[in-house]
């Protein structure tokens, strides 16, 4: 194996040339970092699905006992008692923060596991391409 060096005096090597175990750390890193990006996506998603029912809670509350709601069903709109809409939407509010204590546990494991890989990394990197003594 030929190794070359960048500027800052680490080796450079070509794909073929990486070793099969250091291959897989790799791949696995990169799943990671792919598993954390979609996690973290999925946790702003309900994010805003909470400030959402935040504020339609807040509407619903305002409204007088006797005042007429609605609901979205689809592309429609549907009359709905006022309570069971309450009843609906703190619900959903509460399983979104299930939810989002379930991603931010998930975000938090995947990146020690992402952080532990990469020290692994760097340590394998680091022990088998040293530039040789000048």
């Amino acid at each position: 194996m030929t190794l070359n060096f960048d500027s800052e005096g680490r080796a450079i090597l070509s794909r073929e040339e990486i070793p099969p175990m250091l291959r897989e750390h790799v791949v696995r890193y990169e799943q990671l970092q792919q598993n954390l990006q979609a996690i973290m996506i999925q946790k702003q998603q309900v994010e805003l699905e909470l400030a959402e029912l935040d504020k339609a809670l807040t509407e619903l509350r305002k409204a007088g006992p006797d005042e007429v709601v609605y609901k979205s069903a689809g592309s429609i709109l549907v009359k709905a008692k006022k309570d069971d809409l309450l009843k609906e939407l703190e619900e959903k509010k509460e399983l979104d923060n299930t939810r989002l204590t379930v991603l931010a546990k998930q975000e938090q494991r995947t990146r020690g596991s992402a952080k532990e890989l990469q020290t692994k990394l760097d340590d394998m990197v680091r022990g088998r391409t040293r530039p040789p003594e000048a």
